[in-house]
């Protein structure tokens, strides 16, 4: 009796440590899986947070305008003053743009939070959404390779040579490039820069598939403009980002009020 007494004595730790650590690995997979799942719509808040930084820097950058125009006049410079008018005007705009995607933005969060709350254990993450529709371009594209009536008829999506499909190769290798290898680890930034580039990729194989003439193929607006846009917007993003710091030190100071 006495050797199982000091066997229990020496051992009674174990029981208590392997209930914790199996505690601790499901509510890890746990939450891995529930992040997983959230993804779409983490990545549209992680948008949202964007777009209001770029809205914050445009309002910056218009204020800073504002006050460009006004030292322009006050000098009674011609020319500066007529460039100042137009770097306002540009400026407003971008205001303009970078409020509507901000609303966009705000609205993404909306519809993704109604479908994470709607969407049940056997559906597929977004992740792999966004890969069925990555895999399905690929399908798309490799059939013009495969498929011997295809390639005969168009020839030109198997062209190197060919601008359009140049633009769908390069936008090919990009979303592979970005394509997320776990499921389980991928982040918001991520996802986005993921989803943005088999966007651009789909837009391109409609584009190239129009330009070859294939049936059925999307109209030019359909994936060209998107593209355009999603790059467009980026751009503009990125621009005020890096441009914020000296806009704000640019900025002329406020005048107080006198007191009576």
């Amino acid at each position: 009796m006495e050797p199982i007494l000091l066997i229990v004595t020496g051992w009674w730790w174990i029981v208590p440590a392997a209930a914790g650590a199996g505690t601790a690995t499901y509510v890890g997979l746990t939450t891995r899986s529930r992040r997983a799942r959230r993804l779409e719509l983490d990545a549209a808040r992680h948008e949202e947070s964007l777009a209001y930084r770029a809205l914050v820097a445009a309002k910056a950058h218009v204020r800073t305008a504002q006050a460009d125009v006004m030292t322009a006049k006050a000098r009674a410079a011609t020319p500066q003053a007529a460039e100042a008018r137009r770097e306002l005007q540009v400026a407003r705009q971008t205001e303009r743009s970078a409020s509507l995607a901000l609303r966009a933005s705000r609205t993404r969060v909306k519809a993704g939070y109604s479908q994470y709350r709607a969407a049940s254990a056997d559906d597929p993450l977004p992740i792999e959404r966004l890969w069925a529709e990555h895999d399905a371009a690929n399908t798309r594209w490799l059939s013009y390779e495969t498929d011997v009536d295809k390639a005969l008829r168009h020839p030109q999506m198997t062209d190197s040579r060919q601008p359009s499909t140049v633009v769908f190769l390069l936008a090919q290798r990009e979303a592979l490039a970005k394509r997320p290898t776990l499921r389980d680890r991928v982040t918001p930034a991520q996802y986005l820069e993921y989803r943005d580039a088999v966007r651009a990729m789909q837009a391109a194989l409609a584009e190239a598939e129009r330009q070859a003439g294939v049936p059925g193929a999307a109209p030019p607006s359909a994936g060209a403009a998107t593209a355009a846009a999603v790059t467009a917007a980026a751009a503009i993003i990125a621009d005020l980002a890096e441009r914020l710091p000296s806009l704000i030190t640019r900025m002329p100071p406020t005048r107080e009020t006198p007191r009576t």
